[in-house]
């Protein structure tokens, strides 16, 4: 349909056709990896004093007296760029004592929030500190190379990692080694992470998994113990069923800025995308409309789907579908597989997506 034809029953000119992800080929060039490498949307106003701690948790209000700590720790010269200035010395100064944390702590439990929350606390202008996830980081890796990303992230007073991944042995060691030479250029570290495959406690991940991984690297960092249950679910009602596809489709017509394309077409175009560009395939983006959701064929489509929820989780982007209800995406095997932590993340993710997109249906 063209933009200036209405969906049916509605009034000429009324509606505008909404947008398609599918029809998006988004171009991203490193410099705005790099300029990206901020806290996500979600995260912009995040601060210790707006983390609610669970009263029935107490390691949760410890973190964050723990956390504003180490962030008021982290001033000094290397702010001002004498951490860039030691790359031409020929004997870096190694910093003294532990200069890294790692939340170890389930989905939900709010790592994130306490991450871009010492990112924000931490006394350093916003182009000296780095913030984003294992595969955004990887990706800059690719995007720059290994030399010119210690260079541009050498200077820098703190970065922060999040959903650390554990289950690629390759990458692991490639982002070990790069975090090795940028401890030795002094720069502070605080981490999250996956579980390892075939780790039990599906509720937990395990700081011994991620302290052996980055081995030379488990000196530089203090785990910090976060227990509780998602907070998604702390008394949230149940999430939306599936809409019928013309609910769908006339919401999308009805809400500026809404795209409206099939599920199964979008796990084929997101095959074709890189997942560093999935960020900004969303650009601009205020409501996502899909018809026919159906369960992932495969473990490749359902983790480019997990990449894409955590972006559109991150800009806080209404999720509206018909089809399958979210926690029938994914199969049993895959559920019980070494990726299992990032699917049941997607699909609490996308559930609170959909909850928030209720408001877009005509009652």
């Amino acid at each position: 349909m063209s933009s200036s034809t209405a969906f049916p029953g509605q009034s000429p000119l009324a509606e505008t056709a909404p947008l398609s992800l599918c029809a998006r080929e988004p171009h991203v060039p490193a410099d705005r990896l790099v300029a990206e490498m901020v806290p996500p949307p979600r995260f912009d106003s995040v601060r210790f004093d707006t983390y609610v701690p669970d009263p029935n948790q107490p390691s949760q209000s410890e973190a964050v007296t723990v956390l504003a700590g180490f962030a008021a720790g982290l001033g000094g010269a290397h702010a001002t760029g004498a951490g860039r200035r030691r790359w031409f010395s020929k004997k870096p100064a190694a910093p003294a004592g532990p200069r890294g944390v790692y939340l170890d702590g389930g989905y939900g439990v709010g790592k994130t929030h306490l991450l871009a929350s010492l990112w924000h606390a931490t006394p350093a202008e916003p182009s000296l500190k780095a913030f984003g996830t294992f595969v955004e980081l990887t990706n800059l890796v690719g995007a720059l190379g290994f030399q010119q990303t210690v260079r541009t992230l050498g200077g820098h007073r703190l970065l922060c990692i999040d959903e650390f991944e554990l289950d690629d042995p390759g990458d692991t060691v490639l982002v070990s080694s790069l975090l090795s030479r940028l401890v030795e250029a002094g720069v502070a570290l605080a981490a999250t992470s996956n579980t390892l495959p075939g780790k039990l406690g599906e509720g937990r991940f395990a700081a011994v998994d991620f302290l052996r991984e980055i081995q030379g690297l488990s000196a530089h960092f203090r785990p910090l113990r976060i227990d509780g249950e998602d907070y998604r679910h702390r008394g949230l009602p149940e999430a939306p069923p599936p809409y019928d596809d013309e609910q769908v489709t006339r919401a999308a017509y009805a809400t500026p800025g809404a795209s409206l394309d099939d599920f199964p077409g979008l796990l084929d175009h997101l095959a074709r995308v890189h997942p560093s560009r999935y960020g900004a395939l969303t650009d601009d983006i205020g409501a996502v409309c899909l018809t026919g959701v159906a369960a992932v064929p495969d473990q490749s489509t359902a983790l480019r789907l997990v990449v894409l929820a955590d972006r559109l989780y991150d800009r806080e982007v209404p999720v509206l579908a018909s089809g399958l209800p979210f926690d029938r995406l994914f199969s049993d095997e895959m559920l019980n597989g070494g990726y299992r932590k990032k699917y049941f993340r997607a699909i609490s993710r996308l559930t609170a997506l959909a909850r928030d997109a209720k408001g877009l249906v005509a009652q």
